[in-house]
Parts: C-alpha cells; structure tokens; sequence
C-alpha cells in the first residue's frame, strides 16, 4: 500500500493510504467546482447522489468518465466543459472527482 503524507490545518503531517488522499482530494475539488453543476443539475448534469441518473455513466467506468470530464462531453441531453471549466485543474484532481461522484453515486 502507497502511503503519503498530508498536512494539516494545526501543522501535524498524517500518514494515509493514497485511497484515502484522493478520496479527500475529490471531496475538495467537487465541493469547490463541480457542485456548481452536479447539486443544481445544470446543463443537465447528473446531480450527486442520484443513483438512477449514474448507473448507465458509472457502466461505461471510471476511465472513460474521467475522460469526459477532462476533454468535455457533450451527450444527448446536455454537455460538460472540459475540466468543469476549469483549465487549471489537473488531470489528477479530475480523476479524483469524478471517482468521488462515482462512490456517491453507486
């Protein structure tokens, strides 16, 4: 198991799996950007927590999800901007939100 550090609000370094990192890094990046869209469901975006609207999306896996999101997508029923719009976000933080939608999802 990977391990990495993360710094803390008090300073102190916590030791935890990279699992656990990303799932808290996605957490971030959807409550700073992606919430805009997938709590309102604007443009149609499949809202957080909505089983029904993410199973056939959640079929199609986490790569090609991720994909979507960060080059866009734009589907029958409404589209998603590359990165959420966000051009500075890196691949990574975008994998890692789109998994933490996922897990909501499931």
């Amino acid at each position: 198991m990977k391990i990495r550090f993360l710094a803390t609000a008090a300073g102190v370094a916590l030791l935890l799996p990279l699992s656990a990192v990303a799932a808290e890094n996605g957490k971030k990046v959807y409550g700073s950007i992606c919430f805009a869209c997938h709590d309102s469901g604007a443009a149609n975006a499949p809202k957080l927590g909505d089983k029904k609207a993410w199973s056939a999306r959640i079929e199609q896996g986490v790569d090609t999800l991720t994909e979507h999101a960060i080059k866009g997508f734009k589907g029958k029923s409404g589209f998603m901007p590359p990165k959420g719009g966000r051009a500075d976000l890196s691949n990574e933080a975008i994998r890692a939100a789109v998994e933490y939608m996922v897990e909501k999802g499931q």
